[in-house]
């Protein structure tokens, strides 16, 4: 039997995530924009609300949610701000590697600090390699009983404010997938970062470049055995873009709502412009679309929280929620006419905004890639 009802519990975290949101992120989401500052005092009271982390379980000291969990949050946090969103739900990114592969050491270490709030960044992309993980130039020498580890990591969310980094490196520089592993590194041990990169939307999210040159890692960072990296890299996709695209959601949802009550209010040829089938129908396809990709995505991650394989739905979960996310918020836009080209309203910034939902975590042509490559299996 299906069941399309949210649980008690699950209606609970809805709530504290969307009061949250409402009280905490909105307000100060415009300023936060604006001046491109990261947003501590968000965090912090996150944190102490037990809204980061959220993945790392009970047992290392996090919240231990489940991946639609997840999903119900990172909807209604991306609601009020995705960049503030973003740097959020980051150290449950950074935590996967960790969770999929590493030692029960690594985990007690190193889950344990991150719960607790240290800041973690998800090395993978690289100048000349992104949605070809295996491209990726960055070096894990084997020195004794360490690595050296040398290269450049770029867009790396969070890099500037973050003390631990999960790397993705070559340990052999002549293989492609079968030649990468991961590595946690502290940036204590000499990795360098550098200053947040200005870009279209996400103010409040910063990214960075990450510096690696002859820094030592302690061969009981290796995650996973040596060459096991692009298989955990794979997995990590399979939990991250189920909340991606939930993220996405949360984002055109917004632009929904406001496009809606500014649709009721202006007034053009004697009515309200939702009177205007040009106008109202556009409202119906922004409406029914996101409806749509909710369900996408709570599938995507039901099924991995139940045990099923779900790289399919989670590439058409992330395409359908990016693609959509985007559309809608044009829309919202068109919706408001000159007034939603002005910083004024929200809407222009959540159209900034929307526009990296179809880039990372795997471009919209990867996800098509992926999806026609799962239906030739």
């Amino acid at each position: 039997m299906l069941n399309f009802l949210l649980s008690p519990e699950q209606k609970m975290l809805r709530d504290l995530a969307h009061d949250f949101a409402e009280n905490e992120i909105k307000p100060v989401a415009e300023y936060y924009d604006n001046h491109e500052e990261f947003a501590w005092p968000i965090v912090k009271k996150a944190l102490a609300n037990g809204l980061l982390s959220v993945n790392v379980p009970e047992h290392y000291g996090g919240p231990g949610m489940s991946l639609l969990e997840e999903c119900i949050l990172n909807e209604e946090l991306a609601w009020a701000c995705s960049g503030i969103q973003t740097s959020l739900m980051l150290n449950s990114l950074a935590a996967l590697p960790i969770l999929i592969s590493g030692s029960e050491d690594q985990k007690h270490k190193y889950l344990s600090r991150i719960a607790a709030g240290t800041l973690a960044a998800y090395c993978v992309t690289e100048p000349g390699a992104g949605s070809d993980v295996a491209g990726l130039k960055t070096y894990a020498e084997r020195r004794g009983d360490k690595y050296i580890l040398n290269g450049v990591k770029t867009w790396i969310t969070n890099a500037p404010t973050s003390d631990i980094f999960v790397v993705f490196a070559k340990t052999s520089r002549e293989a492609r997938y079968e030649g990468i592993s991961v590595f946690i590194a502290e940036r204590e041990w000499g990795v360098k970062t550098g200053k947040p990169m200005h870009k279209m939307g996400q103010h409040a999210s910063w990214t960075g470049e990450v510096f690696f040159e002859d820094v030592e890692v302690p061969a009981e960072n290796l995650v996973g055995p040596e060459g096991s990296g692009f298989l955990t890299a794979m997995k990590v996709f399979d939990s991250s873009r189920p909340a991606v695209a939930a993220a996405a959601v949360g984002v055109a949802r917004r632009a929904f709502e406001e496009a809606t009550a500014y649709a009721k209010s202006r007034v053009a040829y004697g009515k309200p412009i939702i009177a205007q089938q040009g106008v109202s129908f556009m409202l119906a396809e922004m409406g029914m679309n996101i409806e749509a990709g909710r369900l996408l995505a709570q599938q995507a991650a039901w099924l991995h929280d139940n045990g099923h394989p779900n790289t399919l739905q989670a590439a058409y979960a992330k395409a359908f929620c990016a693609d959509m996310c985007m559309k809608v918020t044009t829309d919202a836009v068109q919706v408001f006419g000159g007034y939603g080209y002005s910083q004024e309203y929200p809407v222009e910034k959540l159209m900034r905004d929307a526009k990296i939902y179809q880039i990372y975590e795997g471009t919209s042509q990867v996800m098509r890639h992926i999806i026609s490559r799962e239906l030739a299996r």
